[in-house]
């Protein structure tokens, strides 16, 4: 089922107004209700409110369209709005354009772009900024409060169409990102939220549409290890250490049980173990799609069941609102089970401010049209795109341009002026644009040709015309790559080779230019380039990722030098062969060489790539050395756990040790070297002892730092060693391996720091 045909379903199965009305559920009409003091504490409110409603009204807030309770001064809500990399309006709840006050707002890069900043400070800020246009337009009637992102799944295979949503393959940076973003949107009050963000798609949800297997229909079949060490860790940090609000189930099985009806990873593993304070939310018509596509319950009753006692509290789309009556009738339900899901979602409603009256006496109530689509944020979006936009090859070197010596450009391709396809996927109406060709043409005068009409390139009709203007230019810039007819949400991608004719062009191109040709590609997944990387006439080649409504300024500023790029890739490039060995619906992480399995992601491949994960050069250079670092640390027991545990003397459990006592400071000393000052991303990496079940080398930390020319910074890196240090064994059980871990920094530094047990004392 398409996003669209679901929409157009869930609207015409029953009733609803339509209108995406904030929530103004206290006035002086009906303040005598307790559930409208606020001077109450807010378990006490929601009861009150619950406790007021008939089981019909109950059953009818189970939904994202939930219905008017007019005789309790409630006005319908509609929950799902979107606000991935900008407020959205791919979600019934945030409207633009005519009848509103607000035309647009500010659409930041796509999400795989901006984790390619590995900024965690940019990444709130971010937030804070979206969450300011949000609540602007919530108060002018033009929004909701729920906003259904981020997501942070990890993007484990290449061909994923929805990899450019997330920050990534790696869990440690994908968690980060989550509290990070998650924060600025929030706020950090746990009482007051300033709109609430969700966490998804929980778990295991990394593949649309591929050869035959969709989404609706696939059981992902994912060991204990590679769930708690890999699916489940930027979710956990998303919960315990972004609190965020609510926590999206997704459509796929998981070892044979949906998502969505699975108590074990609802009930047991999110509220449980990780005590999300919020909301479980389905994804839109999960829970139908368990019934109808995977026929995982005989009858509807027993669906609609199965999610509310597993711990589901809200349903995007219909059948909880059509079938939790008869559930209840038919005694596989209790009305106290609908009072304990309606708990938890009108308890972030009333942390919103939702039951406290009018948007413009509340905390940002003063907020309104003039804080969308300001300068600043405006700003914030062309910032986002320069840290997050890569370096990967340049030659010579040729980069950056000069104003003196490249008076012409030639500017090729079929995305050198393109406007949506910059934002990529779940984005709204951008404020403005600025396209590749008009940001070149800021710094010198260009000549343009698409090239290629589309980036399908299925003819070489246009390919002459390009040549030409190659040979009149003191640079050529071919802006290349993909977009969303190549990659989206149902749509996974075949191959990771340039679409159609592209390479035709760009080796045609680059065999005419008079000058230097930079090969500049747009794509949310990793592309095969090995012929242009290789290329000798191909000087240069920047990945923009969807660098937002600026990324034609942001892309020429790193041309021209204005900006000294800092990105670096937050996924694997791996090339076109790998796609033999590795079906999409296979979920080990690790390799299986038996089988000629080549095992996933930078953590357990270990095979060829065309660029690894963390690669991206500057036009400066930097040199690192450890200035301070601790050789061996000691490794606690709580006191209460002994033997089994510690009895080989290879690891401790995480669960056993005193983490809060267990951190390390890595002082690191990064020279700018080079001519020009820049602004460096540190990556320290961490290989294990030997004879573990551990990744290959995992990401303990990363910082961003400005350094002039010529030099130096102090930066302190900070390592938990539970977090960071840590493995998760064939059990699922996350254990320290005792022994020598390497701390790798940049190409060439190592620091080796040897974890010894030492028994507790008290």
């Amino acid at each position: 089922m398409s996003p669209l045909s679901f929409v157009l379903i869930m609207l015409c199965v029953y009733t609803y107004t339509g209108e995406a009305r904030p929530l103004f559920a206290c006035n002086p009409s009906n303040n005598n209700f307790l559930f409208c003091h606020t001077n109450l504490p807010i378990p006490q409110r929601a009861n009150d409110f619950i406790g007021r409603l008939t089981l019909q009204e109950k059953i009818r807030l189970l939904v994202n369209n939930a219905i008017d309770v007019p005789r309790l001064g409630v006005k319908g809500y509609e929950w799902w709005s979107e606000a991935l990399h900008g407020v959205s309006n791919v979600g019934p709840g945030t409207k633009y354009g005519p009848g509103t006050n607000f035309l647009g707002a500010t659409m930041f890069p796509q999400v795989i772009t901006t984790a390619a900043s590995f900024n965690s400070s940019l990444w709130e800020q971010i937030g804070r900024v979206v969450s300011d246009e949000a609540r602007a337009m919530y108060n002018g009637g033009s929004a909701g409060l729920t906003f259904w992102s981020p997501n942070v799944n990890i993007f484990r295979d290449p061909r994923w169409g929805r990899g450019q949503e997330t920050p990534g393959e790696d869990p440690v940076v994908a968690g980060k990102y989550a509290a990070s973003y998650v924060r600025g949107l929030q706020g950090t009050d746990d009482n007051r939220l300033k709109v609430a963000a969700c966490c998804k798609h929980y778990t295991a949800y990394d593949l649309d549409n591929w050869n035959g297997v969709d989404r609706f229909h696939f059981n992902a079949k994912v060991s204990k290890q590679d769930l708690a060490d890999t699916f489940d860790v930027p979710f956990k940090t998303c919960v315990t250490e972004g609190n965020v609000a609510s926590v999206m189930c997704s459509y796929n099985q998981v070892n044979g049980v949906p998502t969505c009806a699975d108590p074990a990873l609802l009930r047991g593993t999110i509220r449980g173990d990780w005590k999300l304070n919020g909301y479980i939310v389905s994804d839109c018509d999960s829970v139908g799609v368990y019934y109808d596509n995977q026929h995982y319950t005989t009858t509807p009753e027993e669906a609609a069941a199965d999610a509310i006692k597993a711990g589901l509290d809200l349903d995007c789309g219909p059948f909880l609102a059509l079938h939790t009556e008869a559930a209840i009738q038919q005694r596989l339900l209790s009305e106290t089970d609908v009072n304990n899901a309606l708990v938890n979602t009108v308890t972030v409603q009333m942390r919103l401010g939702m039951f406290d009256g009018e948007p413009s006496r509340q905390p940002y109530g003063n907020l309104g049209q003039r804080d969308v689509c300001s300068l600043s944020n405006n700003q914030l979006a062309l910032e986002a795109a320069r840290q997050g936009i890569v370096l990967l090859k340049n030659s010579g070197p040729s980069l950056p341009l000069s104003t003196l010596r490249h008076r012409l450009i030639a500017v090729i391709g079929p995305n050198s002026d393109v406007t949506d396809t910059m934002i990529g996927n779940y984005a709204g109406i951008a404020c403005g644009y600025t396209t590749p060709v008009q940001g070149i043409a800021r710094y010198t005068r260009t000549i343009h040709e698409p090239g290629c009409t589309t980036v399908d390139c299925t003819s070489n009709r246009l390919f002459s015309a390009a040549e030409n203007a190659a040979r009149q230019a003191d640079a050529t810039i071919l802006v290349m790559g993909l977009d969303q007819s190549i990659e989206a949400e149902f749509r996974d991608r075949t191959g990771l080779l340039l679409p159609g004719r592209q390479q035709e062009l760009i080796t045609r191109v680059a065999m005419a230019s008079r000058g230097p040709t930079i090969l500049v590609l747009m794509s949310g997944g990793p592309v095969d380039v090995t012929f242009a990387k290789n290329h000798p006439l191909i000087a240069g080649i920047i990945w923009a990722g969807y660098p937002g409504q600026n990324g034609g300024t942001a892309i020429a500023d790193i041309l021209f030098g204005q900006t000294n790029p800092s990105g670096k890739l937050p996924m694997t490039w791996y090339p076109q062969a790998y796609l033999a060995s590795a079906p999409m619906t296979r979920m080990d992480m690790r390799a299986d060489p038996a089988n000629g399995y080549p095992g996933r992601t930078y953590r357990f491949y270990t095979g060829p790539v065309v660029y690894p994960y963390g690669h991206g050069i500057s036009y400066t250079q930097f040199v690192h050395s450890i200035a301070h670092a601790p050789s061996v640390i000691a490794v606690p027991l709580d006191g209460r756990h002994r033997g089994n545990s510690t009895i080989t003397g290879k690891d401790i459990r995480v669960t056993h040790a005193r983490c809060d006592q267990i951190s390390v400071d890595v002082h690191v000393d990064v020279k700018n070297t080079g001519s020009r000052d820049g602004t460096h991303t540190l990556l320290v990496f961490s290989t294990p002892p030997k004879d573990h079940w551990a990744p290959h080398k995992q990401l303990v930390a990363f910082e961003k730092v400005h350094i002039p020319a010529g030099s130096q910074q102090r930066v302190r890196v900070p390592i938990h060693v539970c977090k960071f240090l840590s493995a998760v064994d064939k059990n699922g059980i996350r254990r320290i391996p005792i022994g020598k871990h390497t701390l790798h920094f940049g190409d060439h530094i190592t620091h080796s720091i040897s974890l010894q047990f030492q028994a507790s004392l008290g």
